[in-house]
């Protein structure tokens, strides 16, 4: 058996970018300084190792079969707590199951399935160690564990109901845990356990009630025996509140917060003596006419299925930040008004704008904003972070416009809000590159920002000024804290936007270091040791694996082969990564490239255009993809004659703020600018007939499918539209308005951005495929747009509906189905 690798050599306009992907060897990255000789000979020897492709004869039916035949891949891998051994999960075969994994580094082995009665020993992904990392402890269905790392002894520590949450040791060697609004102390040595805080959403109680009218008034000064037992009732409370104050025996009061609010977070410093808690007015996510039908039950009858509000229907409400003094049972509200520019009127160019449309004026305010703990995406961190000693705390918030974030911290001496860093973004502060947190031996701060337009590490001091770690134009993120504070581990995508190796910088002298260097995406965990990397690494044709990395040896090794026999029997057509010029900005549009050598005999060939979902996502990288399927389905196409294109357009990760950011209140309009860019490269470099090129995509490709065939009728001969968005201000909150803020404030972003104001332009055929039960985008977006078709008199679409899918389908005979559809429309129309 033998794997092809398969390598480009991409001319650019004004660079040359050499990039090589491999089945099982390191791939090789010239970058763009190397010169022309050594980038001819490095290809002509790596071409001249190539075995040609086989046909293969790749069906549908196959590529759209259940994904088990490819081999089930290890999931979140961690270590174990002597760093000889790795956990992970991984999915059963013919079940949506997955077992847990235990697998000795020694062991040549994928290791052996944990059984059921054992696994609370090892299920500890989650665990949080002690101070001197000499305890730990974790929940494991939803009750705790506890383990001397010396001796190596487990214990349970409970076996109860209360749902323990936000596990942590303090410095004296106990556990603390929130259950519910209350925050819990365990000795786990004798197993005592006090209620160290709690609170409640209630007035606070008082001897005796105010009379609330003149009749109570007057009943409790007529009436005797009312006023008796009004006596009566504030000796036994002042009796109650002297036993409070004098014996240590009984738990604290609790505290008390207006009876309108909810609890957010809660987190208690490692000292134990203080507390920050975050509430909100009890926000209501929904409304009684957020439901969606679905039609296919168990019982045969319809049923309708609670969903998210829309962002036209949004409010985000103000989050509250309260210090808590445990000790001396105090509390301080923590205003946000120390916050530079929270009172700015960030939108104001947007209102202005949108009140001249409308022939009106807007005069700018200076309103206090809403201002929030930020919500990342991405990460497992909390927003609140206390120092080693439990007297400083680091917290990072986020304006609801989204045009700002703060790290600030608050000196419990002091309990006032000071500003550490604020990144301001005139589009809108990203979701991702937000992890921060403190030295563990002093008190300096660590924390990521784009502020340079890309993601970077930046140390602070507490009271001095900020120096970046890294710098470039690339990303860092998946930070990890050595003990010793020497080093923070990073993964970044340093030599080129699609490799993400691991790394690590010495915090003292600056100095970089590379630990990897796989060439494709590379995930890791550092071992409890700090000797060893924990890695997930996958190439373009290679779904992920597990690897180790000792970090006193040059070598990797690989520990896991869960890839089929089945799959690897299949010499797959690895995309070639291409930095395609673009019209529009400095910066390249990185894609993925499917093609064959063109036959001298053969005609000006088809093409087909993928476009990746989410905006915010990256596929033009050399690692495998989310989009397994469409990765054989393109080696299908490729078989029978197609040029397939998969570009990372301006919005899509990996590329910096500024890529981000190119559709800040005019979404499908850059994006389809590059697909223009990517079609006229197929013309020139790939012998394609520009006659002859469709596209399709997914959510945000299915949305950008609609704009492409609506706004830019030229483009494609056909286009196939899936699971697609076709109005934003049906979408979600938390995502739309970063980019578009929000209907009633920026109206003219939303319809210029979505595609059913735009419906008009339809000259070419148009497949739309939309699950019925789809919780993300919503199946209204497909009837509406449909609806507008039919007024407008269009005869060139077709629909096709999936009654049991959501946003992600699940059952093969749907995928097979809808890409047969697809398949169908390119067949016919290229």
């Amino acid at each position: 058996m033998h794997h092809v690798k398969r390598c480009a050599l991409v001319v650019g306009i004004t660079s040359f970018l050499f990039a090589c992907a491999a089945n099982e060897n390191s791939t090789t990255v010239l970058n763009n300084t190397t010169p022309q000789s050594q980038i001819a000979l490095a290809t002509q020897t790596i071409r001249s190792q190539m075995v040609p492709m086989a046909k293969q004869g790749l069906s549908l039916e196959q590529i759209m079969a259940d994904p088990d035949w490819i081999g089930n891949e290890p999931e979140q891998a961690y270590w174990s707590d002597d760093s000889q051994h790795v956990i992970y999960k991984r999915k059963q075969q013919g079940t949506p199951l997955r077992d847990l994994w235990l697998k000795s580094l020694n062991d040549s082995s994928n290791g052996q399935v944990v059984g059921l009665a054992v696994q609370h020993n090892v299920a500890y992904k989650n665990r949080v160690n002690s101070v001197d990392k000499k305890l730990s402890a974790w929940i494991f269905e939803d009750n705790m564990f506890y383990k001397n790392l010396i001796t190596g002894e487990i214990r349970q520590l409970t076996q109860d109901s209360s749902k323990p949450s936000n596990l942590r040791f303090l410095l004296d060697g106990k556990l603390s845990f929130q259950a519910g609004d209350s925050i819990i102390v365990l000795d786990p040595i004798n197993g005592f356990r006090e209620q160290r805080a709690s609170w409640q959403f209630a007035q606070q109680p008082t001897a005796l009630e105010v009379p609330q009218d003149y009749i109570a008034e007057q009943q409790q000064r007529l009436i005797q025996v009312i006023d008796k037992k009004r006596s009566e009732q504030k000796l036994r409370f002042e009796q109650q509140q002297q036993l409070q104050a004098q014996n240590s025996s009984l738990r604290p009061l609790p505290f008390y917060f207006p009876k309108d609010h909810e609890t957010v977070e809660a987190s208690m410093s490692p000292n134990g003596r203080w507390l920050l808690l975050v509430t909100q007015v009890d926000n209501q996510e929904r409304d009684d006419n957020d439901i969606m039908p679905n039609y296919i039950n168990e019982n045969g009858r319809i049923k309708t299925d609670d969903v998210r509000q829309r962002v036209a229907d949004a409010h985000p409400v103000e989050q509250t930040l309260w210090l808590l003094n445990l000790v001396e049972h105090s509390v301080q509200k923590l205003p946000y008004t120390a916050l530079p520019g929270y009172n700015e009127d960030v939108l104001a160019s947007v209102k202005r704008e949108n009140a001249l449309a409308k022939g009106e004026t807007y005069q700018e305010n200076r309103l206090p904003r809403v201002i929030r703990l930020i919500d990342d995406w991405r990460w497992s961190q909390s927003a609140i972070q206390w120092n080693t000693q439990g007297d400083k705390v680091a917290l990072m918030v986020a304006a609801a416009d989204n045009k700002d974030r703060w790290l600030t911290t608050v000196d419990v001496a002091d309990a006032q809000l000071v500003t550490q860093h604020r990144l301001h973004d005139d589009a809108w502060i990203n979701y991702q590159f937000n992890s921060f947190g403190w030295l563990h031996s002093s008190d300096s701060l660590y924390y990521l920002s784009e502020q340079s337009a890309y993601a970077h590490l930046y140390l602070k001091p507490y009271s001095g000024k900020a120096k970046a770690l890294t710098q470039g134009n690339f990303e860092v993120d998946s930070l990890t804290l050595s003990t010793d504070d020497q080093y923070m581990y990073f993964q970044a995508n340093k030599k080129h936007p699609g490799i993400y190796e691991v790394y690590r910088v010495n915090l003292i002298s600056g100095d970089i270091e590379a630990l990897t260097d796989l060439n494709g995406m590379t995930d890791y965990v550092l071992s409890p040791n700090e000797q060893a990397l924990l890695l997930t690494h996958s190439k373009l044709t290679m779904p992920p694996e597990l690897y180790v990395k000792q970090l006193d040896k040059p070598e990797t090794v690989q520990l896991t082969h869960t890839v089929s026999d089945g799959f690897l029997a299949i010499d797959w057509l690895a995309p070639d990564i291409v930095a395609i010029k673009s019209s529009n900005s400095d910066q390249p549009i990185y894609s993925r490239v499917y093609a064959k050598p063109k036959r001298n005999d053969e005609d000006l060939r088809r093409a087909v255009v993928f476009s990746h979902g989410a905006g915010y996502l990256q596929n033009s990288h050399l690692g495998w993809s989310g989009y397994f399927r469409e990765f054989m389905f393109h080696n299908m196409l490729v078989e029978q004659g197609y040029v397939v294109l998969d570009m990372d357009y301006r919005a899509s990760a990996g590329y910096g703020r500024d890529w981000r950011t190119a559709i800040y209140r005019h979404m499908g309009k850059p994006e389809i600018e590059d697909l223009r860019d990517g079609v006229n490269w197929l013309v020139a470099n790939a012998d394609v007939d520009v006659q002859r090129v469709g596209t399709y995509g997914g959510s945000y490709g299915g949305f950008m499918t609609f704009m492409a065939l609506f706004t830019a009728p030229d483009l494609f001969q056909a286009g196939a539209a899936l699971r697609p968005v076709s109005d934003w201000a049906h979408y979600n909150y938390g995502y739309t308005s970063n980019i578009l803020n929000t209907p009633d404030v920026d109206p003219i972003a939303y319809e210029r951005s979505s595609p059913i104001y735009f419906a008009e332009g339809l000259q070419k055929p148009l497949l739309i495929n939309a699950p019925m039960v789809d919780s993300n985008v919503f199946f209204v977006d497909t009837v509406r747009l449909v609806q507008r078709l039919i007024e407008l008199e269009k005869q060139n679409f077709e629909t096709a509906i999936y009654p049991v899918e959501s946003h992600g389908f699940v059952e093969p005979s749907s995928w097979l189905d809808e890409y047969r559809r697809i398949y169908k429309l390119f067949e016919q129309n290229l």
